[in-house]
């Protein structure tokens, strides 16, 4: 029925295995190089977005600093503005004699504000105090 089965079939079908084997280890190993060419590529885009990114956040943060800085003298500025001020001063100054019970004549002389300004601060102190 069955014929007998050279000697050789074994062999030959042991290197054809060994051959399909090889084949795809090597089809495998190029798939493999190409993956790792497309992981450099991506981890070398992301590696120079980051490093845009991370630039861009230092000079915002730089940037800031600055200006905080320029908003801490303005308010210095103008809290000194406020203190020198001499038309504050005089009604400051209005208004205690005021509570002290300055006319609108002596605040006028002692303070040098108009007539118009002394009934104002007058009538704003006695209002308050009221």
């Amino acid at each position: 029925m069955f014929a007998e089965i050279p000697s050789y079939i074994p062999w030959v079908l042991t290197a054809v295995a060994l051959c399909l084997v090889f084949a795809q280890g090597l089809m495998l190993g190029r798939q493999n190089r190409q993956l790792k060419a497309t992981l450099k590529d991506r981890c070398d885009t992301l590696g120079r977005e980051l490093h845009a990114t991370a630039s861009g956040s230092m000079g915002v943060g730089q940037r800031l600093v600055v200006c905080e800085r320029q908003l801490h003298e303005l308010r210095s500025t103008i809290d000194e503005m406020r203190q020198n001020d001499p038309l504050r001063i005089s009604y400051d100054e209005a208004s205690r004699l005021v509570d002290l019970g300055a006319d609108i004549d002596d605040l006028m002389n002692t303070c040098g504000i108009s007539r118009p300004e002394a009934e104002l601060v007058s009538a704003l102190r006695k209002r308050q105090a009221a």
